[in-house]
């Protein structure tokens, strides 16, 4: 494919200023003028892209420096551009914040600046007139190595209100690129993580998006737009795109090749999903097919039994503690998660997953997989972490490096097992998860593309257990 797919990065100055209705709804609105239209996020949100996939009919997904590495951002990119005919890429937090105390990394400006896109400003203009024209200068001038090519104007009151930011702007020298008045109909339901995802809404979630797609086709210059996002020229370096078959980035380890006997086999890997278990990674499942595995996804509140012949079991995020009282009352799927564990199957399961093979949440009874328990608590754990495997397990060998992500607001004692998952370093070192026979539990989210080993391990593991 062409390294030059026309690109847009939608930022902002700061969070809440409207990046997600902004671009959700062009993405929305391109794909009603028959564009095939690649969907992608900064950082490492998971309910975002869901509204995407949405808009766009694609997979939504991740770009994320930090938990990748810089050089694997256009890769992956141009993997997920495939046979599109543009991308939008919405930004995370404002234009210039990144990993804390990591200056610009991870960054919505740095993964522009990684992908050579124009970056739309997207401007909470509700309490402002003039003074939209130095915020504008300052973002756009703070930088030179950023193009911000455009604004949209977010929020405003009236006709008045809206000259008044024009007329400021002109000075700025940054073109208006839409303009989107209040409108409470596109708004949506946010929790103690953000959003609630669209696998939550279904058709209160296609209705927001149809009202996104709406206002942003009404008040914005698509064709401007458009033609802005013609203006990128090929991904810096030469890159091609990522390919789960052969992540050339990475090469394979020796000891981790698999035989010519077991690439005839096609272990039964069993994927957690449904309104529970709603935050994934698309590569993730992409890598375990690429491994040899049959991905099978299943829904925790609904069945009552793994897939018919599961191997390894992989349980992602999301919210178990909103469907804690359905999940503890699927007593049948507990107790084959439960046996299954206990069989040395390999298991692989990430902050809600971690919670669920807990022994009860919330007073709840849960798998008990683990001797632990787990409750919500009113403390917001946030941020990026460099993790280093502690010990051997089924996701990876002893010393390995893999940056991930905390997002959560409940807690789980003891917070580590006897067998720790990860080695946390940084100002506060500590040891959190567990790893006990075939089973890998920890709060990290990460990224299975930066470490493919992790993919091939486990279904490996899937084979020989």
């Amino acid at each position: 494919m062409s390294a030059s797919v026309p690109r847009l990065v939608i930022a902002a100055p700061s969070s809440g200023s409207g990046k997600t209705t902004v671009a959700t709804g062009l993405m929305a609105a391109f794909a009603a003028r028959g564009l095939a239209v690649s969907p992608h996020k900064v950082g490492p949100d998971y309910i975002d892209p869901g509204y995407h996939a949405l808009a766009t009919g694609r997979v939504g997904r991740n770009l994320d420096a930090y938990l990748c590495g810089p050089e694997l951002v256009g890769p992956l990119f141009l993997h997920g551009a495939r046979g599109c005919d543009i991308a939008v890429v919405e930004g995370v937090m404002g234009l210039y914040d990144g990993a804390a105390g990591e200056g610009e990394l991870a960054s919505t400006a740095h993964v522009a600046k990684l992908l050579r896109a124009p970056v739309v400003l997207v401007v909470d203009a509700s309490s402002q007139s003039r003074s939209v024209a130095a915020l504008v200068h300052g973002f756009a001038s703070w930088d030179p190595e950023v193009r911000v090519g455009g604004v949209i104007l977010n929020k405003v009151a009236s006709d008045r209100h809206e000259e008044l930011l024009r007329e400021a702007l002109e000075q700025a020298g940054v073109p208006v690129l839409g303009v989107l008045r209040r409108a409470a109909q596109v708004s949506t339901p946010s929790r103690h993580l953000g959003l609630v995802p669209v696998a939550e809404r279904q058709g209160a979630a296609v209705e927001a998006v149809a009202a996104m797609a709406a206002q942003v086709a009404d008040g914005c210059d698509l064709e401007a737009l458009e033609a802005l996002a013609r203006t990128a020229g090929a991904v810096p370096g030469g890159s091609a795109p990522w390919t789960p078959a052969s992540p050339a980035h990475h090469p394979t380890r020796s000891d981790e090749r698999p035989t010519r006997a077991d690439e005839q086999r096609a272990p039964v890997v069993a994927v957690a999903g449904g309104s529970a278990f709603t935050f994934s990674y698309a590569e993730h499942t992409e890598l375990l097919a690429a491994a040899g595995a049959e991905v099978v996804v299943f829904d925790p509140l609904r069945d009552e039994e793994l897939p018919a012949g599961t191997a390894g079991l992989v349980i992602g995020g999301g919210f178990p503690e909103v469907y804690a009282a359905e999940l503890s009352a699927n007593e049948p799927l507990r107790k084959a998660v439960a046996e299954l564990a206990a069989s040395g199957a390999p298991v692989a399961a990430e902050c809600a997953g971690l919670l669920y093979l807990c022994r009860e949440l919330d007073g709840l009874p849960m798998c008990g997989v683990l001797d632990a328990q787990a409750r919500m608590t009113e403390r917001l754990t946030l941020g990026y972490r460099d993790a280093v495997a502690v010990g051997d397990s089924v996701l990876a060998s002893a010393g390995t490096r893999m940056r991930g992500h905390e997002f959560h607001r409940t807690v789980v004692e003891p917070g580590s097992g006897t067998e720790p998952a990860w080695g946390v370093r940084g100002p506060r070192p500590r040891v959190e998860g567990f790893v006990q026979r075939g089973v890998h539990a920890s709060y990290l989210h990460t990224h299975w593309a930066s470490e493919p080993g992790v993919a091939r391990r486990f279904v490996e593991r899937c084979r020989t257990s």
